[in-house]
């Protein structure tokens, strides 16, 4: 990252008290700024249309409306609205939902509305930073011990987020969204290891080809399943039973 650019944060949380203690961890790097703090969602979809932050840390629970809500029109006003920055390159404004709350609606309410990340709030400040630069870049991050129990609710049943009629594949594995048919082989092996947490130099090392490989293949299948991110690509993973708990 050039040392001129700085990724623009938001914090949005009713407590004053955790946004001051996030904005003083956020403002000890040097590549990060906090440009607004914001004590409702409604304020902080208003901070996001008039500053256009890169990362916005979003409570859940706060008076007025919600986080979920507020990250459902971020990330709609981006799809509706997409901008540009100075350099013609597409800005995006991604959401890192932070909550005390570690409960399975939350997550699956978060990766629906468009999140891009989900932690709690007694995470580690260097894990918090780690996380905003890796939503930056693109990629998504979720707390390690909501993911093991959202996958298993999904696998069991407990948890649907998506309501499409079953399609086979010939075999007779039934299989929830005809979109999988769509993935080539490699493909299919490549999202796998995505479910399994692998990164792309991990993956790129396992089925002994190039990481850029790794990134077009990444980029294929996120493209043909409609996945905004290497999260719901998971969810996608495990709702289609390619991998179990």
């Amino acid at each position: 990252m050039n040392q001129q650019q700085h990724i623009r944060v938001i914090i949005a949380d009713d407590q004053e008290l955790v946004r001051v203690g996030f904005a003083m961890v956020i403002g000890s790097q040097s590549d990060m700024e906090v440009v607004g703090q914001a004590g409702d969602g409604d304020r902080a979809v208003e901070f996001v249309q008039k500053l256009h932050p890169d990362v916005v840390l979003m409570d859940v629970r706060m008076p007025g409306m919600d986080g979920i809500e507020a990250t459902r029109r971020i990330t709609g006003m981006e799809s509706s609205s997409p901008r540009t920055d100075d350099d013609g390159t597409g800005h995006v404004t991604r959401v890192i939902i932070l909550t005390t709350f570690d409960l399975d609606e939350y997550v699956m309410s978060a990766i629906n509305a468009g999140a891009s990340g989900f932690l709690l709030k007694d995470t580690e400040p260097e894990t918090l930073l780690a996380s905003i630069r890796t939503v930056y870049q693109g990629n998504a991050i979720i707390a390690p011990s909501a993911t093991k129990r959202l996958i298993e609710n999904m696998v069991e049943g407990k948890l649907a987020p998506t309501e499409q009629p079953e399609v086979s594949d010939g075999t007779g594995t039934q299989y929830t969204d005809p979109e999988l048919a769509e993935l080539t082989e490699r493909e299919r092996e490549v999202l796998i290891e995505i479910a399994h947490g692998l990164s792309n130099q991990e993956i790129a090392d396992k089925l002994f080809i190039s990481l850029p490989t790794v990134k077009t293949h990444v980029a294929h299948i996120l493209a043909k399943i409609n996945a905004r991110d290497r999260v719901q690509a998971v969810v996608f993973a495990y709702e289609n039973r390619l991998v179990r708990p």
